[in-house]
């Protein structure tokens, strides 16, 4: 960090450093995701009205300053396009800072549905501040992709159902539809009309079973690597005990499992 100054110095260690106040910075905006799902769940599609207007200009606020902060302390600035978390932020922004111009297309309450990614990037955030996070970060990664996998698809089926499918009249009843395909339980209550539906149905079964196996697979093997950028090449897997990139051969120093 020694390279970097002003305010560049300042966010980067709020966003990375070690100490008392980059810890709760960190803490923060693990609260702010956890109200932002606490708002998703609450009110995913509703009619807006002003005071829900308000609210979600205050949340695309917020994400636009913590991703504008990340933007500006990336060392390699083409790598930040590369992350799809970054542009689902860029997503949530949008839908959320220009609700007027967009209010009226069916597929803003898909897009919205985006937010879970944001809100759920807290899990993400825990890995850096506590060593349990850091000893599970493979498991954690695969929950997290889980999660938002069947919030996103619950949106879909929500916006191709709604007003379509008997069965299907809220987000609930759209994420109990996921949920049950995505475990193989299939009560048979709730069925998708239409082509699109049978496509959603199968994209629930094969994807949501893959990312399941696969959350299965990381809780069975081991996994004996950390992510810890490289400043040199931007390698970011790296052996725990590794002291030197094996790309580039560039010192490198993984966090050990302390907050000092």
């Amino acid at each position: 960090m020694s390279d970097r100054k002003g305010l560049n110095r300042q966010l980067f260690w709020l966003y990375e450093g070690t100490g008392t106040v980059s810890f709760w910075f960190r803490w923060a905006l693990l609260a702010f995701d956890f109200l932002t799902i606490g708002y998703f769940l609450w009110a995913p599609f509703d009619t807006r009205d002003r005071g829900h207007y308000t609210i979600d200009y205050i949340i695309g606020a917020v994400i636009g300053l913590d991703l504008a902060a990340r933007f500006y302390i990336e060392r390699h600035k083409h790598r930040f396009f590369l992350k799809w978390i970054n542009w689902a932020d860029m997503v949530v922004v949008v839908t959320m800072i220009a609700p007027l111009l967009v209010s009226n297309f069916a597929f803003l309450r898909i897009l919205r549905a985006v937010r879970a990614v944001r809100a759920f990037t807290f899990i993400r955030r825990v890995k850096g501040v506590t060593p349990f996070f850091q000893r599970h970060e493979r498991i954690i990664d695969k929950v997290t992709n889980l999660i938002v996998f069947v919030f996103v698809t619950a949106a879909i089926v929500y916006a191709t159902q709604v007003g379509r499918n008997q069965d299907i009249h809220t987000y609930v009843d759209a994420l109990y539809f996921t949920v049950t395909s995505l475990t193989t339980t299939g009560y048979g209550d709730v069925l998708l009309e239409g082509q699109i539906g049978r496509i959603v149905a199968i994209l629930v079964m094969v994807l949501g079973l893959s990312l399941f196996l696969q959350l299965l697979r990381a809780i069975v093997e081991p996994d004996h690597k950390v992510e810890q950028e490289c400043e040199t090449c931007g390698l970011t897997r790296h052996d725990r005990d590794a002291i030197h990139c094996k790309h580039c051969g560039a010192p490198i120093k993984i966090r050990t499992e302390g907050l000092s």
